[in-house]
């Protein structure tokens, strides 16, 4: 099960759950919320899994060791038959649970997104979409599955958080993956030019997040993980920044002190 978790790329998965089960709590009361949380865990297994059993030729050229994969502590048809199993459960929670049909087919497709990343647009220009797409998707499924409009505030700060995840994902192993060929947009781009992209889109997102809802301590928090994009270490980014958006999240939702449903106007 450890290795299993850890093959999920589980710091991403744990925080897209928490922020979805946040903002599950302002539409629904907790029982729900928790349930809407796990389908999508599950389909953040789904996306983690079909990442690591896709790149694994390119994992032990490299010598990831931190993959389980790489490591031996899982073997590619122990994770493949995980996705066998786990993909009907993703279809199940999300189709006949809280999301119901439209908000449940919204966030599967976020996740179709996440695992076409992993096996085509990884490698393309158009590699921010899937992650602007699967980001958007997941917020709006929690607001559209309460027959309410998303509000497109909602849905461009869900994509503008998307690709700077993307940016700031790649940046740790951008060297290594020109050398297997992996061309992604930040690796044609660079270094130096994705950092600027992804602290500014940072510096974006937040701007519209305090212009949504006034808040100073969302605003300098975002203005601050736009500094730690420009300054810190390539494998620290991502880490900061999926902290970042779960503190937006909690500042959001505490400076409304009401329900979220309540922004869709």
């Amino acid at each position: 099960m450890r290795a299993l978790l850890r093959a999920s790329h589980f710091g991403p998965t744990f925080a897209v759950t928490f922020v979805s089960f946040l903002l599950a709590t302002e539409l629904w009361w907790e029982g729900p919320a928790l349930i809407i949380a796990f389908g999508i865990f599950l389909g953040q297994l789904l996306v983690g899994w079909s990442n690591d059993l896709n790149d694994y030729q390119d994992d032990l050229k490299h010598n990831r060791t931190n993959k389980p994969l790489v490591a031996g502590v899982i073997t590619a048809d122990q994770l493949l038959r995980a996705v066998k199993i786990t993909a009907p459960a993703t279809l199940l929670l999300n189709l006949l649970g809280p999301l119901g049909i439209k908000g449940g087919l919204l966030y599967l497709f976020g996740v179709g997104m996440g695992v076409a990343y992993n096996f085509y647009f990884k490698s393309t220009l158009l590699s921010p979409l899937p992650y602007a797409l699967a980001f958007s998707a997941l917020v709006s499924s929690l607001v559209i599955a309460t027959d309410r409009p998303v509000p497109i505030w909602l849905i461009t700060a869900g994509a503008l958080l998307g690709v700077a995840a993307h940016f700031a994902n790649v940046l740790k192993d951008l060297d290594q993956d020109l050398t297997s060929g992996i061309k992604g947009l930040p690796q044609r781009l660079g270094k130096k030019p994705s950092r600027i992209i992804c602290a500014s889109i940072l510096i974006l997102a937040t701007l519209l997040l305090h212009a949504t809802v006034a808040n100073t301590p969302l605003l300098i928090l975002g203005l601050g993980a736009a500094v730690i994009t420009s300054v810190a270490p390539d494998s620290v980014i991502f880490k900061s920044l999926m902290v970042t958006v779960i503190i937006d999240v909690i500042l959001l939702i505490n400076t409304t002190n009401s329900k979220i449903g309540s922004f869709v106007i």
